[in-house]
């Protein structure tokens, strides 16, 4: 219901019934009127129209927090809701434009009661406290809250009793006070000074209410404030700035404030006392009267002059009466002051006020000393007839019953050992794995792979124990309360059990801060004194205990969010959910996730945090964190800036970091593009409670971690302590250092805070100097330290010391406790937003998700001992995988695109359409998809959600992609001018196999013409005719082709390795052995890898190779992956080699042996000569070119068979015979020219549609594989978890063993498996249907060509040759098919229409024909070679880098060969599966590569040299060593560990080596299981 609508039931129930209304009612219709004119002019829409906490506390636009001197009406809800949160006690100060009232009756259309006079009379400013009170009666509960709290630390008076504007209902917002606390001081009666601190609802104290009867000249609430605080309007009065004449929203309402000492000789009270302010009349509002009349200890009363028959002297002579204390003051008496008993009277006519306030004071005081009774603020909610918020929320009602029955689990248990019992995952167990972590994160120099398991099975028992025990009662009803749907009902439960758990713990933290406190002064003091007595050591004890039972004690939400942390850990560890827990345990973080959204700050502790942002998926952050010293105000800068609720009191110091997110507003996201500020605060460096350990290595740590997360970070300076600066400076400048070696990028900004006069230019350019000084000196010391060359600030980060140093006022006016924010330190904090604001618009943003990968990075990073070394960015890897695999698209699009018109320019090559290819035709052709391309990857660097990551790349992947392009575009170009070469050598070929079909042509012509003149041969379609028939033409057959054949040389078979013999004989000059030949299987094993493969190349080699300390083996690491290198390359180039000799086309010659031969020749003496410490032997070279050979073997033969098949004529003509036939039958049954020139075409269309047909299916089937197929459907990581999957799966040590050695091969192997696979299962429903269509494709397009040849030639009156130049040139494109196939057949048809009749009729036949022929069998031997899907498929998959691992064999992961920067892979291996053994032993090696390089006493010899590298400066060691990055950490695949347990037998055997004594295998090793280690393919690649 709007407040219109209760406005108009109000005044409608009040007419009902009567003509006449009464005063009373008319009073109050007036006031209703008033109140809903208010409502309107500040745009609240109605009653019940609730302000969220949640709207409010997000970052908007900065225009309406900009000091006005007055504001459109509209915007005085939220400016004064904002500079209310950023604790701007100026936010009651703000004064609305002047309007004229019918401006306000006008905005709220036809449909609304008109409330304004006639005119434009000019309208009263609305009050400031109606802005106030409007905001208190529209929000909801927790904005409610948070206004109050913020109105406290303002030292502003709180609502205490608020009747309702509507119904007139006394309202008691007990809920908006129990976030707040309040600190004193009193003396004790031996003068000694005690600091308490508590929750205000609990305090109790005195209280002195104040109230007025009628109305009076004086103001009552100036009065109150020239009594707490003389420089603070602490109650808002008639002269306050921005008053006005008329309130709307305070009549009836009751304030409260408090008086609180701070301890010294000067305080106006001794005794922190509350003072209670009934505004309006009292007599009038009579409830609130009683209220505070009874629950006060002074009751103040101001009084006009009263008529004996006043009602209101009836109610003064009650207070009279009463035994309480009262004090009159008579507005209009100029007596002085008097005592009757306990009542007093002051005049305050024509009196100066500092008197009357003297005089106030002290009978105040005197009324306190006379009485005991006390007030407490939970007290007033006893009162009946009131509404008490708490009790009226149902939401409210049960979280707070749930809290309160968590908290009755604690009772009776001491505060010190709450956590252990109600809390059992972060005890004991929880700092033992901590500790094995670290201990295995920073190993010993000479820790083996079997210490590193022994460590991560210590960690996963202690994670089995945490599994095992029990989740506490008190953790399963904080879970089953934090899970539950109902969101304002959660929220009010957290809120609720962190009020009962600060009441619950304050009273002891505070004893024992108060005891540390005492410690820590004596031992500073006898420090000062240089006292070194044992005395100094026993304090230094007993503070280290103190310190111990402080964190003991502590006791908060952070806590259980850590609880659930450590639950969801060990569940993770175990993969098993705890019995006790009602739920799966992955939903866990999610909870957590949750309540960071709700506003809740979250911990970030130990890494454990990362687990909850990749539950709130994709949203955009920019991350801000602060660094600065214990208590300097660094939490209170951040609640200031955002209106957060960071722990700010000094009994409650910010411990770790916390981070907090705050929602950006609608407008700011289009603006800024993010979603949120994650804002991260921190403890203090060089915290008090770590005082006397060494915590230079703790906030190096610390500094590094928030740091590395944030964007920005504000580095926050207090005071101008020179050494204390230093202390600071040097940790920050240390960790920016360190980002920049990480190639992180974050800014920062110094917060100057405390600075005495901040407007005072000349001192703050000397104090930016200073620091810049200071900056530049505190370089030159991390430098040294990080080993870094940087000499100033500026070469670390991007800094400008005028624009990025800030400095801040003071933040309190005066002394508190009573001091109020300094507005001017509210307006240092806007200028710092905005500028933060202005930075964030710039900068790069992180997603949540993202969020994750980069605290673990930074976390795993800080475990080891050098961080720079170890820093691993997931996030760039993440970006760059994810670019790669784009890349491998475009390249994809590209290649398609070029085989398209690869295939279109063949035919035309082969129909002699054209001459020469040039590669501007090309790159015309390649025009369109080169420019989709360009866009695709424009989209892609600007658009991706990495594009800020991605962007450092963009240039060089451009250039890759141009040179990609160009470098398609020449080896095409290549490969069709080759074409065109082989076509020029084969035209005699071809030539001579024309003339042979048409010359059976024209004989069986002539042959039927003479049978039809010397024997009157007809043809009657009966049986005899038909035998006479086929005996006449197979007679004629053979004696035509006994003619053609002898003229002719027939294609002989050939034997590939007999030749390798004659021409490796011919170079050793016949001294090659005969039995040093072997089988054949002996040579297909060097690439196989099995013991007499590798191994036999390697032993191909002379030996200078010493051993020396350390590791040793036959050959040094490097030697051996040279020389697999070289073997590796050689044979992909000699098999590039042997596609180029396009044998099916070309037929094989001895001379490609010959090619093969001397390229291998000259790679061996290339790499001889750059060697140093080995030479090759002669079987080396020799086994080398018999592998090659042996292993091409069948595919040249294949290739000259199908050469044979096409060229020698007996084999060929044998093949036509049925085709021939069937012509020579038309010819005796007469058939016009037409028909048996159509039957002719036919015939010669068939060979080519068949291998158009295939080509276009190869094609096509390519394209879906790389859809469908899952091993081939993305990148190259993908492909090759399935190929370590189908190993795993076969367990098969040589297929492994070949994918170890020879990866580059094992791919392409694997690759032509899984296409043959795939064609053999999906045959039938997909490669039979595409080559159906495919054909029936074709046979539309020949139609067509006929059809318009048939027009063609019609129209332009030509012959049958025209006919046939027009028919073939319309087909060039698809098929290779041509005029030149035609020559010497006689064709004098002239019946086009019949021509064309006759091939619509032989086609589907000659179709059909060939359909039949399609199966699983002839599909993969029909396929041309280059345009096979599996040749296709290694084209695209395998251009890319082979280089491997100098130590374990991993394969470098990049997808571009030649690529920029270092080789890399994300997993490494034991490098005992390289058979690398120790020294003096026949032990294998378990060590993994990335532990290996953390190992400091572990040394290699590089190049088999006596010289010792250490494996962690492995680079040193030059060669191919120097290229690779391998960095320190435990990031292994269990595949290989599993692997190496699997075969342990062969491997032994295989190396002839054993894994025992220091390469014993861990048995931790041994437990996993092949599904598992499968199953971790997925999660690791």
């Amino acid at each position: 219901m709007t407040i219109c609508g209760d406005f108009m039931n109000f005044a409608e129930n009040k007419h009902c019934g009567s003509s006449e209304v009464s005063t009373d009612q008319q009073l109050q219709l007036e006031v209703l009127t008033k109140t809903m004119n208010l409502f309107h002019r500040l745009h609240l829409e109605g009653r019940h129209h609730k302000l969220r906490a949640a709207d409010v506390l997000r970052v908007t636009s900065a225009h309406s927090l900009k000091s006005h001197d007055s504001y459109a009406e509209e915007e005085l809800i939220q400016t004064f809701i904002q500079k209310l949160l950023m604790m701007n006690y100026r936010a009651r100060c703000i004064k609305s434009n002047e309007t004229n009232e019918k401006d306000h009756n006008e905005q709220g259309g036809n449909d609304e009661l008109d409330l304004s006079n006639e005119g434009t009379t000019k309208s009263e400013r609305i009050h400031p406290m109606d802005v106030q009170m409007a905001v208190f009666h529209c929000a909801d509960g927790f904005l409610k809250q948070l206004m109050v709290t913020k109105l406290s630390q303002c030292q502003y008076a709180l609502p205490l009793l608020v009747p309702d504007p509507f119904t007139q209902q006394i309202e008691f917002p007990l809920w908006t006070f129990r976030q707040i606390n309040k600190s004193w001081k009193i003396r004790n009666t031996n003068n000694e000074i005690i600091s308490q601190t508590q929750p205000i609802y609990k305090a109790e104290t005195p209280m002195v209410s104040f109230f007025r009867f009628g109305s009076v000249s004086s103001s009552k609430s100036e009065l109150i404030n020239s009594l707490i605080n003389e420089k603070h309007n602490t109650f808002f009065h008639r002269n306050s700035q921005g008053s006005s004449r008329t309130r709307v929203l305070m009549d009836g309402v009751v304030e409260i404030a408090w008086f609180c000492p701070s301890g010294s000789s000067d305080d106006k009270f001794t005794d922190c006392v509350a003072f209670c302010n009934l505004h309006g009349d009292a007599g009038a509002n009579e409830k609130q009267l009683q209220i505070l009349t009874e629950m006060s200890s002074v009751n103040v009363v101001l009084l006009p002059k009263l008529d004996r028959n006043d009602r209101s002297m009836i109610k003064l002579q009650q207070l009279y009466k009463d035994s309480k204390q009262l004090i009159c003051l008579f507005t209009e008496n100029e007596s002085a002051v008097s005592k009757i008993k306990k009542k007093y009277r002051i005049c305050l006519k024509d009196r100066n006020k500092s008197d009357v306030s003297e005089e106030l004071r002290r009978a105040i005081n005197e009324c306190l000393s006379e009485s005991s009774s006390t007030f407490r603020l939970e007290d007033v909610s006893k009162h009946s007839d009131i509404r008490v918020d708490e009790e009226d929320d149902e939401d409210c009602n049960k979280g707070k019953e749930a809290a309160q029955k968590m908290m009755s689990l604690l009772e009776k248990k001491d505060l010190t050992e709450i956590k252990a019992s109600v809390l059992p995952h972060q005890g004991k167990l929880w700092h033992q794995w901590s500790q094995k972590n670290k201990e295995l994160h920073r190993p010993r120099g000479d820790e083996t792979e079997m210490d590193i398991s022994r460590k991560q099975t210590e960690m996963k028992k202690i994670r089995e124990q945490q599994h095992d025990s029990d989740i506490s009662e008190f953790m399963k009803l904080f879970i089953k309360e934090i899970n539950s749907d109902v969101e304002h009902e959660k929220t009010f439960f957290i809120k609720w059990l962190g009020i009962v758990l600060d009441e619950y713990t304050s009273a002891d933290l505070y004893a024992l801060h108060h005891k540390y406190n005492e410690k820590w002064s004596a031992v500073l003091k006898m420090k000062e004194n240089n006292d070194e007595s044992e005395q100094l050591k026993v304090k230094q004890a007993e503070l280290e205990r103190i310190s111990e039972d402080l964190q003991t004690a502590s006791f908060g939400l952070e806590h259980i969010m850590r609880e659930i942390g450590q639950i969801y850990e060990s569940c993770e560890s175990v993969q098993k959910n705890k019995k006790d827990l009602q739920f799966d345990f992955s939903s866990l973080p999610s909870l957590a996730a949750q309540m960071m959204i709700s506003g809740f700050p979250l911990e970030l502790m130990d890494g454990d945090a990362a687990h909850v942002p990749v539950k709130l998926g994709d949203q955009r952050v920019f991350v801000l964190s602060v660094l600065g010293l214990q208590s300097s105000g660094k939490s209170t800068m951040l609640n200031a800036m955002f209106g957060l609720q960071f722990a700010v009191s000094a009994g409650r110091c910010t411990r770790g970091a916390f981070m907090q997110l705050v929602r950006v507003s609608d407008e700011m996201k289009t603006k800024m593009n993010f979603d949120y500020i994650l804002v991260v605060d921190t403890e203090g460096l060089r915290a008090l409670e770590l005082a006397g350990r060494s915590t230079k290595g703790h906030d190096n740590e610390l500094a590094t971690f928030v740091v590395g997360l944030a964007n920005m970070t504000l580095i926050n300076i207090f005071g101008e302590n020179t050494a204390e600066m230093q202390d600071i400076l040097q940790i920050v400048v240390q960790a920016f250092m360190r980002m920049k070696k990480v190639r992180l990028n974050p800014s920062c900004v110094f917060v100057h805070q405390n600075v005495s006069d901040v407007t005072a230019g000349d001192k703050n350019m000397e104090a930016r100097k200073r620091l810049q000084e200071t900056l530049d000196k505190m370089t030159i010391l991390a430098a040294e330290e990080e080993d870094c060359d940087a000499e100033c600030f500026s070469d670390v980060i991007e800094f400008d010391v005028q624009n990025d140093v800030k400095y801040f006022a003071q933040l309190w006016e005066g002394s508190p406790p009573m001091a109020q924010p300094n507005p001017k330190y509210c307006e240092n904090i806007q200028d710092l937003k905005e500028i933060i604001m202005s930075y964030a618009e710039k900068s790069k943003r992180m997603r949540l998700i993202e969020l994750k990968d980069r605290i673990k990075d930074l976390w795993e990073a800080l475990l080891k001992e050098r961080f720079v070394f170890s820093f691993r960015n997931s996030l760039e890897i993440s970006a760059y995988r994810k670019l790669e695999t784009e890349y491998s698209k475009w390249s994809w699009r590209l290649r398609s695109a070029m085989m398209e018109t690869e295939n279109k320019l063949h035919n035309k090559i082969e129909n002699e359409a054209i001459h020469e290819v040039e590669e501007t035709d090309l790159q015309i052709e390649l025009k369109t998809t080169s420019e989709e391309v360009e866009k695709s990857m424009s989209e892609f660097f600007e658009k991706d959600i990495y594009a800020d990551i991605l962007i450092e790349w963009k240039t060089s992947f451009e250039i890759k992609i141009k040179e990609l392009q160009e470098n398609i575009v020449r080896e095409t170009k290549k490969k069709l001018n080759g074409i065109l070469h082989q076509q020029d050598l084969k035209k005699k070929t071809d030539a001579q196999r024309t003339h042979h079909e048409n010359t059976l042509l024209e004989k069986s012509k002539e042959l039927n013409i003479l049978n039809s003149r010397s024997k009157g041969l007809k043809l009657k379609d009966n049986t005899k005719d038909e035998e006479i028939l086929k005996k006449e033409f197979d007679l004629f057959w053979e004696q035509s082709v006994d003619m053609i054949v002898p003229d002719t040389c027939l294609i002989k078979d050939i034997d590939i390795m007999r030749d390798v013999r004659k021409i490796l004989s011919d170079i050793y000059e016949g001294r090659l052995p005969v039995d040093y030949i072997k089988e054949d299987k002996e040579y297909i094993k060097i690439f196989t890898s099995t013991k007499n493969g590798v191994k036999k190349i390697v032993n191909g080699v002379y030996r200078r190779v010493k051993e020396t300390l350390g590791y040793v083996r036959t050959l040094s690491t490097e030697k051996e992956a040279e020389i697999k290198s070289l073997v590796t390359d050689v044979q992909q180039q000699t098999n590039t080699m042997i596609q180029s000799f396009n044998i099916a086309k070309m037929g094989y010659n001895i001379s490609y042996i010959q090619q093969l031969t001397d390229y291998i020749k000259r790679r061996v003496n290339e790499h001889e000569e750059k060697a140093v410490k080995y030479k090759f032997k002669n079987e080396f070279f020799t086994d080398l070119v018999y592998s090659i050979c042996t292993r091409a073997n069948k595919m040249i033969t294949d290739q000259h068979r199908l050469f044979r098949e096409a060229n020698d004529p007996e084999i060929y003509v044998e093949k036509k015979r049925e085709e021939y036939y069937s012509i020579f039958q038309k010819y005796c049954h007469e058939a016009t020219s037409p028909a048996i020139f159509g039957e002719i075409i036919c015939q010669k269309l068939k060979e080519p549609i068949e291998q158009s047909v295939y080509k276009k299916t190869a094609r096509d089937l390519t394209y879906e594989i790389m859809k469908n197929c899952e091993s081939l459907n993305g990148n190259r990581s993908n492909l090759e978890k399935h190929i370590l999957k189908t190993l795993a799966e076969e367990e098969d040590f040589v297929k492994y063993m070949d994918y170890i050695n020879y990866p580059s091969h094992h791919f392409k192997s694997f690759i032509r498996d899984e296409v043959s696979q795939y064609i053999n299962d999906k045959f039938s429903v997909s490669v039979l249907p595409k080559m159906k269509k495919n054909i029936e494709l074709l046979q539309q397009k020949i139609m067509k060509a006929a059809h318009e040849s048939t027009e063609h030639v019609q129209v332009n009156r030509g012959d049958v040759g025209l006919w046939l130049k027009s028919f073939t040139q319309k087909l060039s494109d698809v098929l290779i098919f041509s005029e030149k196939d035609l020559r010497g057949v006689k064709h004098d048809a002239d019946d086009f229409n019949l021509l064309e009749d006759v091939i619509r009729q032989e086609l589907p036949a000659l179709m059909s024909d060939i359909s039949n022929r399609f199966n699983t069998e002839t599909f993969p031997v029909k396929l041309d070679y280059n345009f096979r899907p599996d040749e296709i498929l290694i084209d695209h998959f395998c251009q890319c880098c082979w280089v491997q691992c100098p130590f374990c064999g991993a394969t470098c992961t990049n997808t571009i060969t030649n690529h920029y920067g270092d080789h890399s892979a994300p997993f490494h291996r034991s490098i005992g599966l390289n058979g690398i053994y120790y020294y003096n032993t026949s032990n294998l090696s378990t060590h993994i590569c990335t532990s290996a390089v953390g190992n400091s006493t572990l040394y290699l010899h590089p190049n088999d040299s006596d010289d010792t590298v250490l494996w962690r400066d492995y680079r040193r060691a030059g060669g191919v060593c120097a290229d690779w990055n391998i960095s320190p950490d435990l990031s292994d695949l269990p595949y290989w560990k599993w692997f190496v347990c699997r075969f342990q037998k062969e491997l032994e055997k295989h190396h002839n080596k054993t894994f025992e004594g220091e390469g014993e295998i861990p048995e931790e090793w041994r437990k996993y299981s092949k599904q598992a280690v499968i199953e971790s393919l997925d999660k690791y690649l």
